[in-house]
């Protein structure tokens, strides 16, 4: 069995406007109480992955990227760049939750990896 998307992030030049702008079009709750004003998306629904809303900045691009689970972030990357991609964020610890990275495919495409 494949490995599932298990986060999206959706990375906004202004993310107050941005909370602002899904919670309206989709009807998301948007928590961004927490020191890095990151938003964290109550979807109202048990369906579909989680997600947050972040602001670009300090090599944060605008953009989307999900994140597919993995149980080993590092090994990941390493396969990825065999595979012809490379490594665009390295992973890093997010205390008490988890192992995230990002890389690129062959094309650019911007992934994420998110390790338990």
């Amino acid at each position: 069995m494949g490995q599932p998307v298990a986060w999206f992030d959706i990375t906004a030049k202004d993310a107050a406007k941005a909370h602002k702008f899904y919670a309206e079009l989709f009807g998301w709750n948007i928590d961004a109480n927490n020191p890095m004003n990151y938003g964290m998306v109550d979807t109202g629904s048990s369906e579909g992955i989680p997600g947050g809303i972040g602001q670009a900045g300090n090599g944060n691009q605008p953009g989307i990227v999900l994140y597919v689970a993995v149980q080993d972030a590092k090994a990941s990357l390493e396969h990825v760049e065999r595979l012809g991609g490379k490594t665009e964020v390295p992973p890093y610890e997010i205390p008490g939750t988890g192992v995230m990275a990002v890389f690129q495919d062959p094309d650019g495409n911007r992934v994420g990896l998110w390790q338990r």
